[in-house]
């Protein structure tokens, strides 16, 4: 029996891996767009330009695409969200840093931030998307917590609710994806400086 040699099997491994990719950026488009439901297998194969049949190779379901890409994109905002409480600054910096980590992440993957916000709330309480919900936790505690550092030090008015604030800013932030357009008028450090401006300032110009 003939032994494929190391570098094909390399290069037959990652073409499998960039088709993956490919099938996970257009259904997080096609989800994003038109509606996990209304999208079907048959919608992604056309784009991808293969047989509906092809794309099983690749993933047992529609589900398993959806949780794929929705699994990504936690765990990477996760990540992101844990290098920023690494660095250890104080409770302002490290808001600022998670708000433009926010507006990066939703420039660079704005589909799948998209339909995160039109498809968490109904997924979270699903079988298999439990993962939605433990990340959504983890990073509601984190942002919390931060705020109610800032209270404590006097770097945060004491008077509000941390948890309306964390609401507030969250919902100011994500909503954003509904007009962002990526390559579009504005950029994620345009969006970043104005909100931040916003969020340090307020709208009220200064009493002469």
């Amino acid at each position: 029996m003939a032994i494929m040699p190391a570098k094909a099997k390399i290069d037959r491994t990652d073409q499998s891996s960039d088709r993956r990719n490919q099938i996970l950026a257009i259904a997080a488009r096609l989800f994003a767009s038109h509606g996990y439901a209304a999208t079907t297998v048959r919608d992604i194969a056309d784009e991808a330009g293969i047989l509906s049949g092809s794309l099983y190779h690749h993933f047992s379901s529609k589900e398993a695409i959806f949780q794929e890409i929705l699994r990504s994109f936690m765990t990477g905002l996760l990540e992101q969200i844990e290098e920023i409480a690494a660095e250890g600054r104080g409770p302002r910096e490290t808001l600022d840093g998670l708000i433009r980590t926010a507006f990066r992440v939703m420039e660079e993957q704005s589909d799948a931030v998209g339909l995160y916000q039109n498809e968490s709330t109904i997924l979270q309480s699903q079988v298999g998307f439990e993962f939605l919900s433990e990340g959504s936790a983890r990073i509601e505690h984190f942002w919390r917590e931060q705020i109610e550092a800032g209270q404590a030090q006097g770097v945060f008015r004491d008077s509000f609710d941390s948890a309306i604030v964390y609401r507030f800013v969250r919902d100011a932030v994500w909503s954003t994806v509904r007009w962002y357009r990526p390559n579009g008028r504005y950029t994620a450090e345009t969006l970043t400086q104005n909100f931040l401006d916003l969020f340090h300032s307020g709208v009220l110009a200064e009493e002469s």
